[in-house]
């Protein structure tokens, strides 16, 4: 979103954080059940894809570059076409595209039913087109899959957390297949680190950033970026 929207959305969180946030603390503090189905893993295989969406990108990125078997992170735009994958088109909410990220990662040392779990620890999947203050198709819950193994696993996971009521309500995560998948701006890339400052990080980013780091300590980098 636009800066100053992102400033407006940092202070109407901290609000949230301080009235209701108590009532979701347990879904905050607790590791997901393991998936019931995964990946299989073939050998010599060192490198995978994987495009999520989760509401801002600079949250979900940050979140994701510290995980150990991550081997590289960046933010951008899935779900449309080329021509309209800038900040500010996307921002106009009259686009397909969601903030997306795109990870490759090892899965020798992480495998993509744990990235599922991670996903869903982070942000609110139960939200439609929302992420606290942040609203708009482009900041929906979608996970982008690359061929139908993925997308079945992603399928049985959501069933699995619905069935067992781990959230108040129905998850809203879509399922889309991956059709492109576009950097965004240099600006966006690594924005969490590079603006630890910056209020909607401090707001949004680091407490997400943290969350992680507490319920996923040993699923860490060891030097944690």
């Amino acid at each position: 979103m636009p800066n100053f929207m992102r400033f407006q959305s940092a202070f109407l969180v901290l609000v949230f954080g301080v009235f209701v946030m108590p009532f979701f603390r347990s879904h905050a503090s607790e590791r997901l059940p393991k998936p019931a189905a995964d990946l299989p893993l073939k050998q010599g295989e060192t490198k995978r894809t994987a495009v999520f969406a989760g509401g801002c990108f600079w949250c979900t990125e940050a979140v994701f570059k510290q995980i150990k078997g991550i081997i590289s992170v960046g933010s951008g735009y899935a779900g449309d076409t080329k021509e309209t994958a800038d900040y500010k088109t996307v921002c106009t909410g009259m686009t397909k595209h969601a903030e997306s990220i795109r990870f490759e990662y090892d899965p020798s040392q992480i495998s993509y039913g744990q990235l599922l779990q991670i996903f869903f620890t982070a942000h609110d999947p139960t939200t439609l087109n929302r992420q606290g203050n942040d609203h708009g198709t482009q900041y929906r819950s979608a996970i982008f899959y690359a061929n139908d193994d993925e997308k079945k696993v992603a399928e049985a996971y959501i069933k699995q957390l619905n069935d067992a009521k781990i959230f108040p309500s129905k998850i809203v995560t879509s399922l889309e297949p991956l059709k492109e998948f576009y950097p965004a701006e240099d600006y966006h890339q690594n924005y969490v680190a590079l603006h630890p400052d910056q209020p909607y990080v401090q707001a949004c980013s680091l407490p997400k950033v943290q969350k992680i780091r507490e319920i996923f300590k040993d699923w860490l980098k060891p030097d944690g970026k």
